[in-house]
């Protein structure tokens, strides 16, 4: 059994073509999404159909909610209030209740996923370093949770400490406890601007990063074509 976890697709609907099909060269069997479906991006509507038809898991992220519900964007800066209120306007009536319906953690199999803490994930708190791991840690109860939310993948491993870094394919090993960030396929910042998810094969206990190119200039041209801020489509060229 092979896992394609992906997380953060932002309505990048190239970013997400290139990844499924990736993970079917790659003989992935099942799928799991952490969320964050919509949002930044010009294919909203696209994606979130994929995702549903596929029937993966998937949890709810930020930005599925704040796309789902008609609150009031005052916190928000302008183009952050632009790029939700544009979204909220491509969704059906339909799509706006599936997304307000995902759970905020789930158990798939043998592994969780969340789209960004399990001590709180409705807060939607970021974990960039060991401190946040740790809090979450406590609260996990399986071996392997894979998260999103900051688009920037790292693997936090506890065993008697918690360590963290970066990395490219690891095995899971008994005894310890995984908190993994597969990265964003659609809107990377960590410095890499390419389509980014994991491969979890639960046969052989191992997890392993993909990066891949996609039509980047296609995915920014809709962006500009749909009238959304020219900074999203700007940052995707940079990973940031």
């Amino acid at each position: 059994m092979k896992f394609a976890i992906i997380a953060d697709i932002h309505a990048n609907l190239e970013a997400l073509q290139v990844v499924l099909a990736d993970a079917r060269n790659e003989k992935v069997t099942h799928y799991a999404c952490l969320g964050d479906v919509v949002g930044y991006n010009a294919n909203p509507k696209e994606c979130l159909d994929i995702v549903r038809e596929m029937g993966m898991p998937c949890v709810k992220g930020n930005h599925d909610e704040y796309c789902s519900s008609e609150g009031n964007l005052d916190g928000f800066n302008p183009a952050a209030a632009l790029a939700v209120q544009w979204t909220r306007n491509q969704l059906t009536a339909e799509d706006r209740q599936w997304l307000r319906d995902l759970k905020y953690m789930r158990l798939v199999t043998s592994f969780s996923i969340v789209h960004a803490t399990l001590d709180a994930p409705q807060r939607w708190g970021y974990v960039f370093d060991k401190l946040a791991a740790a809090a979450s840690f406590t609260y996990q109860n399986t071996s392997v949770c894979f998260f999103g939310h900051t688009h920037v993948p790292v693997a936090f491993v506890r065993d008697s400490l918690v360590r963290g870094g970066s990395y490219s394919k690891f095995r899971v090993e008994p005894g310890k406890k995984y908190f993994v960030n597969v990265g964003s396929v659609g809107q990377s910042r960590d410095g890499v601007p390419k389509a980014t998810y994991a491969l979890y094969d639960l046969d052989s206990q191992t997890i392993e990063l993909r990066r891949l190119d996609y039509d980047m200039p296609a995915t920014q041209a809709k962006i500009i074509a749909a009238g959304l801020p020219a900074r999203l489509a700007d940052r995707l060229a940079v990973g940031r």
